[in-house]
């Protein structure tokens, strides 16, 4: 396994370096010849490049099935950006589990660090027996 990555199965805790973007805040319009469309901002596309890096493939094998619960804690360098997961997800599919609609619990929280902004995560299957 890589840096930043511990896997003790079913529960995956990942580190990924950088401070990640704002999903909702972080799109742009751009032409594509005469026709507008949104696209990632470029913040966004710097942290999943930088993300992509860090972690490259699948995390696990298989990848984690069924309903899942994330806890996440983003370090952001400021109090600034809004609090939000949704970039974090979207990379974690296909490297931790299949799709992140699979996530039916969040638990998130916004931490500061100026000096090693990132990203502390554990995703683990839902309690038997519990509802989403």
């Amino acid at each position: 396994m890589g840096k930043g990555i511990t896997s003790t199965a079913p529960e995956v805790r990942l580190v990924i370096r950088g401070e990640t973007a704002s999903k909702a805040n972080s799109r742009k319009l751009v032409l594509f010849g005469k026709r507008p469309a949104s696209i990632k901002s470029d913040k966004a596309r710097a942290w999943l490049k930088e993300a992509i890096r860090q972690i490259p493939g699948p995390v696990v094998a298989p990848l984690l099935g069924g309903d899942l619960v994330a806890f996440i804690r983003i370090f952001y360098a400021t109090r600034r950006p809004d609090l939000d997961e949704s970039l974090v997800l979207d990379f974690l599919q296909g490297r931790v589990y299949g799709n992140d609609r699979q996530v039916r619990e969040k638990h998130v929280y916004h931490g500061l660090d100026a000096v090693n902004p990132r990203v502390e995560l554990v995703i683990r299957p839902m309690d038997e027996g519990r509802a989403a």
